[in-house]
């Protein structure tokens, strides 16, 4: 039987398969990369706020303890927003007056609670305990980074199931091995319920 094609034009159809292959896994390559960056979790992404929150100036410069405003960080889930009449113990006397504090007097005044944009936001699949965390150890800044150094809060790391996973395996690791209900820090359930 006689040849169809001539070696060359063989060499150059396998050639353009493999060069395509190549291509192919290049882009789901970089695709993979591109959503396990940074970026893609948005680390250092600091959102709007309604108020200009100087978190640089009343953690750090001034010390007040970051209980002071998120007073539930050491029983519950949710480390909690401060409510406006914190806020105006002190801005009662203190830039009183000031446009930027608007937000934060209507609250007061109608009990409505300012719409702050969440920095830090895990997915609902995600089991998530202030309290757990903070009774084990774990310090603020793990997760957020030196929040008393930002002028404006951003996130400091990408909170995703693998950061997650790294922080419970060292756990593990120095002696910290059950979690909820006697489970391992690795566990599937101890995240996921």
């Amino acid at each position: 039987m006689t040849q169809v094609f001539r070696p060359r034009a063989t060499f150059l159809f396998r050639s353009v398969f493999v060069v395509a292959a190549l291509v192919l896994a290049g882009v789901v390559l970089a695709g993979m990369a591109a959503v396990r960056s940074d970026r893609a979790w948005g680390v250092g992404v600091a959102p709007e706020q309604p108020v200009p929150f100087r978190h640089d100036l009343h953690a750090g410069t001034l010390a007040i303890d970051c209980r002071y405003c998120h007073t539930t960080v050491e029983h519950a889930a949710y480390a909690g927003i401060p409510a406006a009449d914190t806020c105006m113990g002190c801005h009662k006397e203190v830039w009183r007056g000031a446009s930027v504090f608007a937000p934060v007097r209507g609250s007061a005044d109608t009990g409505e609670p300012v719409a702050w944009t969440r920095v830090h936001d895990l997915p609902a699949h995600a089991y998530f305990h202030h309290g757990i965390h903070v009774s084990k150890g774990v310090g603020c800044a793990t997760c957020h980074g030196a929040v008393e150094r930002m002028a404006v809060v951003a996130k400091a790391e990408t909170l995703s199931m693998g950061w997650c996973l790294d922080c419970h395996r060292q756990a593990s690791a120095t002696g910290t091995t059950a979690g909820t209900g006697g489970a391992r820090l690795t566990d599937c359930s101890v995240c996921h319920r």
